[in-house]
């Protein structure tokens, strides 16, 4: 029997297995594209399959060169996963159903190819967990102390420009106007989205595994940079045009400007770490 032959049947089990996938799923991946249409905190959700997706397709040759071994605890993750989400669904938890896809599809994984296949695409299937929002009550715990420490940052960056501010919690009083630091303005949207676009970076760029979690955690501070940047320049026009800024277009806009200087912060950082390596070599 040939490869191609051997090949056959691994090609029937792994299109039942995702038909069924879809079919068990497919309510759950309804409510979570509806979530990424009407939460702003997630619409980098439609990408991140995508994504995924394209980081198992750079992983070709290193796939192909390893022995297919079907693994038996692939039934165990498996039967994990749907116990899971059983019991989410129980509990209409809706975080808990969703990422139960994510332990189905390792199991999967190890059920069809083995433990070595799966351990090499193991970050892209965890990757996929960018695309699952937080349960209200966490990223509200998390957003509203951003939202202090952002508006103490802005103060002090507004105070140092030589504007009159004072600042009452999260809310900045101006001589024209006062701002409100939101849960949008947080900056927890940005690190969400700076943390999904460096875990990429990082594994499509860097095969150095010190150099990957560099650039990950450089996403933290970029973040926090370029929402502090935002809200202080948000402040500074505010305190001269009057609140009108804060809203439509400029707002909008200064979101997708302060994203892109993220992604450039993210590639210097990448540019730093290349010069490293031409160095020691």
């Amino acid at each position: 029997m040939n490869s191609k032959q051997k090949l056959q049947p691994l090609h029937l089990q792994l299109s039942f297995l995702f038909l069924a996938f879809l079919a068990l799923y497919y309510p759950f991946i309804q409510t979570l594209i509806r979530d990424w249409d009407t939460n702003d905190n997630y619409s980098q959700g439609y990408f991140i399959p995508i994504v995924s997706g394209f980081m198992i397709w750079s992983l070709r040759r290193e796939l192909a060169a390893i022995e297919i071994k079907p693994s038996n605890w692939g039934i165990a993750l498996v039967a994990l996963g749907l116990l899971q989400l059983l019991i989410a669904k129980i509990g209409s938890e809706y975080f808990l159903q969703r990422t139960s896809m994510i332990i189905v599809l390792f199991g999967i994984s190890f059920f069809l190819f083995g433990g070595r296949f799966t351990k090499t695409i193991w970050l892209p299937l965890v990757y996929l967990i960018y695309m699952v929002p937080l349960p209200a009550i966490i990223w509200n715990r998390i957003a509203f102390p951003m939202q202090l420490f952002a508006s103490a940052l802005t103060e002090d960056v507004v105070r140092l420009i030589g504007i009159p501010i004072l600042r009452e919690g999260n809310v900045l009083h101006l001589a024209q106007t006062s701002l409100e630091v939101v849960d949008s303005c947080s900056g927890l949207r940005s690190l969400v989205s700076m943390l999904a676009l460096a875990t990429a970076f990082a594994f499509l760029i860097n095969k150095d595994n010190w150099k990957r979690w560099v650039l990950f955690l450089a996403a933290f501070p970029i973040a926090v940079i370029v929402n502090i940047i935002r809200l202080s320049a948000t402040a500074v026009l505010a305190s001269r045009y009057g609140g009108d800024v804060t809203r439509g277009f400029l707002h909008d806009f200064s979101g997708w400007l302060v994203f892109v200087a993220g992604i450039a912060l993210l590639i210097l950082t990448q540019s730093l770490l290349g010069r490293i390596t031409t160095r020691q070599g």
